[in-house]
């Protein structure tokens, strides 16, 4: 009787399990979102950034106290998309109440929603930013004789909705203004940039584009750019979740690298700049920002590595003149002792967790990029001041 040959078994489960992955691969990509918010005629949903980088989820916001958990949960994040997040959640509200008889009814009913919200999150200032700019827009209508219930309503939720796409506008404009700066002052004509940056500051932080990786999207767009560093950003990984994510998304060369590493990335990979977003940009310059943005700022002085921060006008509080009187969030012990569901400490270890470091002025040698233009530090409240009034 012929000897049956037998199949190679190892081989086949190793090839089966690689078909496999490449099916979940295609698959991942083709559902791959940059669309952090999805908004339209009083319908809100949310990319749930807490699933990425395996799940593309967009979860629905039917409230204000919806709006307040998911940006407290951080399934939403980035000060801009707080802002605007926040403010559409009340116009989900807004859309769905027509009880509202007298002005005095609806502005005291607005006023304490824009409240509520400023506490999910208290560093980042958009949010307190957009409460106060449309507080001052109710107030002004209540002197107005003329303004009815339904006419405050439709103002607010016109001035809610416009965020999104200004925001957007400011965006690409930080972008050209970032890297128009960067090339003329630390490229020569035909090099390209090696630029590093912290966080997540994309379009997932954003309405779309991003701050500091809309610099990023602007110098790949113009063929300026060499290749990207990104942090992991330690603890809640946004860096090796969101910013990975997004550059892979748009094919951009980059290369992911822990937190402990970026002086010796700086020194190695031959940095051209540093450029991270911020939540909180006081009048003296000084920056809130994702914890660990400080030493960063610190290793780029040391290799004389121009620092940038990225934001628009309305992450900067000039009200403020300087960096400790931000309000610093500190968020729970057990994202830094677990990963996910996962222990990663010993049970029982104390653990410090603030969520943003302040950076002194003097260490963002670069400048800081606005949608008005890329200022120092010490010019930034007379730039912004000069440029509003006009």
């Amino acid at each position: 009787m012929p000897k049956i040959k037998k199949k190679n078994t190892t081989f086949h489960v190793y090839y089966r399990k690689q078909l496999r992955r490449e099916r979940e691969k295609k698959k991942r990509q083709s559902t791959m979102s940059l669309e952090a918010i999805r908004y339209n005629n009083g319908t809100l949903s949310i990319l749930n950034q807490l699933l990425l980088p395996t799940i593309s989820e967009f979860e629905e916001i039917k409230s204000v106290e919806e709006g307040w958990d998911a940006i407290k949960k951080m399934k939403v994040r980035g000060a801009p998309a707080i802002a605007i997040v926040g403010c559409l959640s009340l116009v989900v509200e807004l859309q769905k109440c027509n009880t509202f008889e007298k002005v005095k009814q609806i502005a005291a009913f607005i006023i304490d929603k824009l409240e509520y919200l400023k506490t999910a999150r208290p560093t980042a200032v958009n949010m307190a930013e957009a409460a106060g700019r449309l507080t001052n827009i109710v107030n002004a209508l209540l002197k107005d004789k003329n303004t009815t219930a339904d006419s405050m309503k439709l103002r607010i939720i016109q001035e809610a909705e416009d965020m999104l796409k200004k925001d957007v506008i400011d965006n690409k404009n930080i972008g050209k203004y970032g890297a128009e700066h960067i090339c003329k002052h630390f490229l020569e004509p035909s090099s390209t940039a090696r630029i590093l940056t912290h966080c997540n500051t994309g379009s997932l932080a954003t309405a779309g584009y991003g701050t500091a990786l809309g610099v990023i999207r602007a110098l790949n767009e113009s063929s300026r750019l060499d290749h990207v560093y990104c942090t992991e950003t330690r603890p809640y990984n946004q860096g090796s979740r969101l910013t990975s994510y997004e550059l892979v998304y748009e094919k951009i060369p980059a290369t992911l690298i822990t937190d402990s590493m970026v002086s010796f990335a700086m020194k190695q990979k031959k940095i051209t700049a540093v450029v991270v977003g911020a939540d909180r940009v006081v009048a003296n310059g000084d920056t809130a920002n994702k914890i660990g943005t400080y030493q960063l700022a610190i290793a780029a002085k040391y290799h004389n590595i121009p620092f940038y921060v990225a934001a628009p006008s309305t992450s900067c509080d000039l009200s403020l003149t300087r960096g400790d009187g931000i309000v610093i969030e500190e968020r729970p012990h057990t994202e830094v002792t677990f990963f996910k569901d996962q222990q990663i400490a010993a049970l029982g270890i104390n653990a410090w967790n603030p969520a943003f470091d302040i950076t002194p002025a003097d260490l963002i040698t670069g400048g800081i990029i606005t949608e008005k233009g890329v200022f120092k530090p010490s010019e930034l409240k007379q730039k912004l001041t000069v440029k509003c009034e006009v």
